[in-house]
């Protein structure tokens, strides 16, 4: 049950918006085999003047991008975890284009206890699948 949030240095049309979204689930599904139909994703504009890299405002035509994943703790090896952040920055240059070095992809990792959808934990679920 991931949550993932794009953020944008600058504005997107609609359809870079959902071609973003569809793609980096995709990408979860799967690279971390994560369930699609509890994937999350939220696309948002930070604005130009918002983002600076180097303490600077982004120059040229250059899309600064963020993209924080939200997963439970203990779910992925090291190894998904580093091609999952290859590809979603891969993903971010090819529908952006000219995306900075400064774009980062970041997977946090959450207990189980702490987090969860439909007003249950994920900490809760996983007992209840265990439990007869």
């Amino acid at each position: 049950m991931p949550f993932i949030r794009i953020t944008l240095g600058r504005p997107a049309d609609a359809a870079t918006r959902q071609r973003l979204g569809r793609r980096a689930t995709d990408l979860i599904v799967d690279l971390l085999g994560k369930r699609r139909d509890v994937t999350a994703v939220l696309v948002e504009d930070a604005g130009e003047a918002a983002w600076l890299i180097g303490g600077e405002h982004v120059a040229g035509g250059a899309t600064p991008a963020h993209c924080d994943i939200a997963i439970t703790a203990g779910t992925n090896t090291p190894a998904e975890k580093a091609r999952t952040i290859a590809a979603l920055h891969a993903l971010l240059a090819e529908t952006l284009g000219d995306v900075p070095e400064a774009s980062y992809v970041v997977i946090r990792e959450l207990p189980a206890e702490n987090w969860g959808y439909a007003g249950r934990t994920q900490a809760a679920r996983r007992l209840a699948a265990t439990t007869p």
